[in-house]
Order: C-alpha cells, then sequence, then structure tokens
C-alpha cells in the first residue's frame, strides 16, 4: 500500500475515533475547529512550503467567506450553500486579480504587501457597518443540507471531518502531479524553473487562488458553525496564527499541517490553567519548537527517524 493512502487511512481512522472518545461537547467544540484550521492550513503550505510564496494576509481571505455567508443569506435570501461558492469565487477573482502585481515583488516587500492586502479587507468589513454589522459583526444563517439543519456539535463534526480527509486526499494527489512537482521547482529555484520551461507567474496566481479559496470555504463553514461572524476573522493576527501553524508543524508536508493547526488550536486552550501567563509560555513554547525543530515538527522527526538516529 502506497504512503499517501496509508496516511489518508490513518487520518480517517483517527477522525473516526474522535468523536466515541470525546468526553463532552467542549472536546467535539475543539476538535471542529481542530479539523477546520487544518484545511485551512493546508491550503495555506501549498502556497507557503511548497511554492514558496508567503502570505500574511490570509485571514482576509477566510473573512471574505465568512460574511459572504452572513451577508448574502440575510440581506438577499441566498441559499446558504449558494452564498458559500459565490464567497469562494469572489475570493477567487480577488486573488487573482492581485495575485500578478503582488508575486513581482519577493521577501520582504512580498510579505508587506500580502499584509496589506489583509489590512485592506479587515477594514472594509468594519467600516461597512450597514451591510456587515461593523465591528460588532453580524449573525449567520443555519446550513442546511439535503432537507434538514445541521446543529448538532456531532453532525458539524462529521462534515468537517469528511471535509478533513477530502482536502487531505486533494494536497496529497496534487502535490504528487505535475503541477506539485512545478510548485517544488518554483521553491527551488525560479529561475532553474523558467529555464525548463516552468511558467513561474502563472503557478504562482493558481497556487495563491487555490489557498485563497480553500480559506474562503472554510470561512463560510466556521462562520454557520459558530453563527456569528465579526472582523476578528479577518485580522492580522489570525493570520500570524495560520503562519505559525504551517511552519511549526511544517512547511512543505501535507501531515505537518495537520499536526501544527491541532498542536496549536489546542495549546491555548490547554495553557488556561497559566492565569495571565499563558501568552509568555506559549511564546517559549514556539521559540522551544524552532530552536529544537526547525523545520518543523513532521519533517524533522521524519529525518531523524529517517536517518536512525
Amino acid at each position: 500500500m502506497k504512503t499517501t493512502t496509508k496516511g489518508i487511512l490513518i487520518v480517517a481512522l483517527i477522525l473516526a475515533i474522535v468523536p466515541f472518545v470525546s468526553p463532552n461537547s467542549y472536546y467535539t467544540d475543539l476538535a471542529i475547529r481542530m479539523a477546520i484550521n487544518a484545511v485551512i492550513v493546508l491550503g495555506l503550505n501549498l502556497l507557503i512550503g511548497f511554492a514558496g510564496q508567503i502570505s500574511l494576509g490570509h485571514a482576509g481571505f477566510l473573512g471574505i467567506g465568512a460574511y459572504a455567508s452572513a451577508v448574502l443569506p440575510t440581506h438577499f435570501g441566498w441559499h446558504p450553500l449558494l452564498a458559500m461558492g459565490a464567497g469562494a469565487l469572489a475570493t477567487g477573482i480577488l486573488a487573482a486579480l492581485v495575485a500578478r502585481p503582488i508575486f513581482k515583488l519577493k521577501g520582504h516587500y512580498l510579505a508587506m504587501a500580502t499584509l496589506g492586502l489583509g489590512i485592506i479587507i479587515n477594514i472594509a468589513l468594519r467600516n461597512e457597518a450597514q451591510w456587515t454589522g461593523g465591528p460588532d459583526g453580524m449573525p449567520v444563517p443555519a446550513m442546511g443540507l439535503f432537507g434538514f439543519e445541521l446543529s448538532s456539535d456531532k453532525q458539524w463534526y462529521w462534515v468537517v471531518a469528511a471535509l478533513l480527509v477530502i482536502s487531505v486526499w486533494a494536497s496529497l494527489n496534487l502535490i504528487d502531479s505535475p503541477f506539485g512537482r512545478a510548485l517544488r521547482a518554483l521553491h527551488g529555484s525560479e529561475v532553474a524553473s523558467q529555464v525548463v520551461g516552468v511558467d513561474v507567474a502563472r503557478y504562482k496566481v493558481i497556487v495563491f487562488v487555490m489557498s485563497a479559496m480553500f480559506a474562503s470555504l472554510m470561512g463560510s463553514v466556521t462562520a454557520h458553525y459558530i453563527g456569528f461572524v465579526s472582523p476578528n476573522f479577518a485580522d492580522f493576527f489570525h493570520s500570524i496564527e495560520l503562519v505559525t501553524m504551517v511552519v511549526v508543524g511544517g512547511m512543505a508536508s501535507v501531515f505537518g499541517s495537520l499536526v501544527g493547526a491541532v498542536l496549536l488550536t489546542a495549546l491555548p486552550q490547554a495553557l488556561a490553567t497559566f492565569e495571565g501567563w499563558e501568552t509568555v509560555v506559549f511564546g517559549a513554547i514556539l521559540m522551544g519548537f524552532m530552536i529544537f525543530l526547525p523545520k518543523g515538527i513532521v519533517p524533522t522527526l521524519a529525518a531523524k527517524f529517517g536517518k536512525g538516529e
């Protein structure tokens, strides 16, 4: 059995077991949030880890999806699924429009450009109060699927778990495809990629749009699950949190994305006992990861045990 297939089966098995070992709804809710973050981070890792392009404004795309699922059904009577699709499409179009000028930049300039894009989206969501509720946010209508309404944590868990398995399968197959090999070549050297015939600009745009649409769709899912949206969805610090999940779990690693999302979603909850010192302890733990596991948890451990050390 291929390693890829084994990995997908292991992920599916773990997800199938979680609801039966979860002691209460709090842990089910935490598992749902982990899965949502994992899907977003999978898309972001395609951009950062595999293509080597930074984005510090990805939460802005999350916010577009979330508000599309709030504004369109509330103000225009759209079906939630249609609103979700429209949000993803709008996000993809925006990402495609800004990608070419943004990705002419490199390094710190690229980071600042993506940061600026995220800030613009966040400001727009805060200022359009008549549509978005402004800084206070707005409620989101319930999600209906095939004639019944998703309401319980268990129902949402199975929906999100299925989305995660599909996303892992799609990511692994994408990476093993010619497109994925082109992304890795792009990460290694843009000049060398161009020499062998890779359309660098085109691949940058495509992976940026894909990553943005991943975030938008999961922003819609999060909005319907929580039942409320606020501009915090598109906050700069949320973007940094997502990038940190990629780095800690392991760049250019699908399963590293899962580990990073699970760990950094659970860690703040686990540190709640350090009253007033949670942020300090959290920062110290992240520093430890970067010092002792500089390539991320999964790649570092895979390299270590692969060499038999």
